[in-house]
């Protein structure tokens, strides 16, 4: 029989990008009522970010899981990791615990939630599994910076940084064709020449550099402000037709 959820269950919540006072109150009762916290490091022993940004709710007698996320490229490693994080949950969940795993920004968007929700899915299909979604880190550098991901008949393109130059500027000469913001996100050591393809096609003065939102190293700042060295993983850009402080 599956478990009741009310009693215990599964639920991926979204802690946001790094400000703890962007966690939803969906997301702060679960965490409270939950009795085994799980969440992503990437090393054995690290505190986490997701963990970090919810530690205000994650009181003493509840058990902290870790679960491993290598940052690593190599498939057959995350797939392995995937599969071991949806074990040790439905584990926990089958031993009558509450269970939340914390994802940094949205549950749904980059999110290493999904992979687990995947796993689960295919692994543990009787095992309750509801979603909380959080802020992204998109919408979060958007109202720091003030500009408007997308008005009335615009479109709002997310992909990640490609590692082919020629890939991305097929994509910056067909934003001068379309009414659209693109979200590029994973910009990390691919910064420098991303910066010379902006310059070269007039949007480098109008787009808007992003690096750890929320946290309190965060940078938002205009694209021509930025070095060319290398940025974490966790920078994106907002990439305009046209900018103008205006709603019509």
């Amino acid at each position: 029989m599956s478990p009741d959820f009310e009693s215990s269950g599964l639920t991926l919540v979204g802690v946001g990008p790094g400000d703890p006072s962007l966690l939803t109150l969906g997301a702060v009762s679960a965490i409270q009522s939950a009795t085994v916290v799980a969440y992503p490091v990437s090393k054995a022993g690290e505190a986490g970010m997701a963990a970090t940004i919810a530690k205000k709710w994650i009181s003493s007698e509840k058990r902290r899981l870790p679960l491993l996320f290598p940052m690593l490229t190599d498939g057959l490693v995350l797939k392995n990791a995937w599969i071991n994080a949806a074990d040790q949950l439905a584990k926990a969940v089958y031993e009558g615990e509450k269970v939340v795993f914390l994802s940094q920004g949205d549950v749904s968007l980059y999110a290493t939630s999904s992979y687990v929700l995947f796993e689960m899915k295919d692994r543990h299909p009787d095992c309750p599994v509801r979603l909380l979604p959080g802020v992204n880190s998109i919408s979060a550098a958007a109202a720091v910076g003030q500009w408007p991901l997308a008005l009335q008949h615009g479109q709002l393109l997310v992909l990640p940084t490609p590692n082919d130059p020629l890939e991305l500027e097929t994509i910056l000469l067909e934003e001068s064709r379309q009414n659209r913001m693109i979200a590029l996100v994973k910009l990390g050591n691919r910064w420098s020449w991303v910066k010379q393809l902006l310059r070269k096609h007039g949007f480098l003065d109008k787009s808007l550099f992003a690096q750890r939102v929320g946290l309190l190293d965060q940078k938002v700042q205009l694209a021509s402000e930025i070095s060319d060295s290398d940025k974490p993983y966790f920078s994106l850009l907002l990439i305009p037709k046209i900018y103008k402080n205006t709603f019509t």
